[in-house]
């Protein structure tokens, strides 16, 4: 699938702003605070409802406007699809297909996207809670269907803490908090459902991301993907960071079990401190490099290239269970942070992509196999569109 049209008005520093797309690369070339990357936050929300860069939605309106509205025009083989969102300051936002109005959480069906930014070297680095947060959008992404578990789940995460707050003010110890087992049912239930799509998503993640990671770096650094589980007593808030062997397999078909086997084994604990212990929300992805923690022992270059191949990898598996076309590329503001040996590395590893649109302030930084199909941008305009034949034109810092 590719995008052959973006419209916005009113989106963050655009007034309007109207740039056709095409197959391929497209580069977006702009000093820094100019609006490239606002074009591919609008892009990126179509696919997962939200902002690779800020968490409200008010942030995408333009400053005085009530509303913000993004058009995106699709193809597929012979089909077309026209997506529309509307944020409102006030009210709810509000979204169509082909003028056909829909709820806004229905957009992520129609498109999906794979976005690597500067902001992703966390991946690697960061805590447990953004690599959860890939995960789970990843799964959300290949199923839609588990976006409403995973919101469920939330839900009675946040009521069984609230009781187990209320049970620590009023002194209740041990079994006494018999209200507690109802919410201990949806909790497992639907706690084992994500640990289980994870552990899915997490096997076939692995071996593609030891293929990207190869293609991006250059060199095999045996990298590897696996779950520090909570309820086997892996606690990713409190447990060791330096041990990548450190993760436990889990039992086949097991998972509601010892999950109920740990919400007994932490009840006690649970009830002190008024909150829930054990879940997926306590887990964590770990990623490791010839043999040790990343996290911990990787360089800075090998970071990058560990989150450069964990996002090429989502891009693969989502392209493997896609039934319309890759998902749509996004490298925002990625080469200047890469030598140039590692950005010709990465520029072959993405022109098999159907569609790779990516943000440079330096014309120069970007590949010339990456350069063809150039849209330039200053002070929230587009100001030309061009395809680039052959030479490069100079372009100074």
């Amino acid at each position: 699938m590719i995008v052959t049209r973006l419209q916005l008005t009113d989106f963050r520093n655009y007034e309007s702003a109207d740039v056709e797309l095409v197959a391929g690369p497209n580069l977006f070339v702009g000093s820094n605070g100019q609006g490239k990357t606002n074009l591919v936050e609008a892009l990126g929300y179509f696919a997962t409802l939200g902002s690779h860069r800020v968490s409200s939605e008010q942030a995408m309106i333009r400053q005085g406007a009530d509303s913000a509205i993004a058009r995106a025009r699709l193809r597929h083989a012979d089909k077309e699809l026209l997506l529309e969102v509307q944020l409102n300051r006030s009210g709810a936002n509000r979204a169509q297909v082909n003028r056909n109005q829909i709820r806004v959480r229905e957009l992520p069906r129609h498109f999906s996207t794979v976005l690597f930014a500067p902001e992703d070297l966390a991946l690697v680095r960061g805590e447990p809670s953004g690599r959860r947060r890939f995960m789970d959008e990843l799964l959300i992404l290949r199923s839609p269907r588990l976006a409403g578990v995973l919101a469920d789940y939330d839900r009675v995460l946040r009521q069984r803490n609230t009781l187990l707050k209320s049970a620590r003010s009023s002194g209740v110890k041990g079994d006494a908090l018999s209200t507690l087992a109802v919410w201990d049912d949806r909790l497992v239930a639907l706690g084992s459902e994500v640990v289980n799509a994870r552990i899915e998503l997490v096997t076939e993640l692995d071996p593609a991301v030891a293929a990207a990671y190869v293609a991006v770096a250059g060199d095999d650094n045996r990298t590897r993907l696996d779950i520090r589980h909570s309820i086997l007593g892996e606690d990713s808030e409190s447990g060791p960071e330096d041990d990548a062997a450190a993760t436990l397999p889990l039992p086949s078909g097991e998972t509601q079990l010892l999950f109920r086997e740990a919400l007994e084994r932490v009840r006690r604990s649970e009830l002190d401190r008024g909150v829930t212990l054990v879940g997926p929300h306590r887990d964590d992805l770990i990623l490791g490099l010839n043999g040790m923690a990343a996290r911990s022992h990787a360089s800075h270059g090998e970071s990058w290239s560990f989150a450069l191949a964990l996002k090429l990898a989502s891009a693969h598996v989502l392209r493997a269970d896609s039934s319309v076309g890759d998902p749509v590329l996004i490298l925002d503001d990625v080469f200047a942070e890469l030598d140039e040996s590692r950005r010709e590395r990465l520029a072959n590893a993405v022109s098999g992509f159907e569609q790779v649109l990516i943000t440079a302030a330096v014309f120069g930084d970007v590949p010339e196999q990456l350069a063809r199909h150039v849209v330039r941008i200053e002070r929230g305009r587009i100001v030309d569109a061009e395809d680039v034949p052959f030479e490069r034109e100079s372009d100074s810092r």
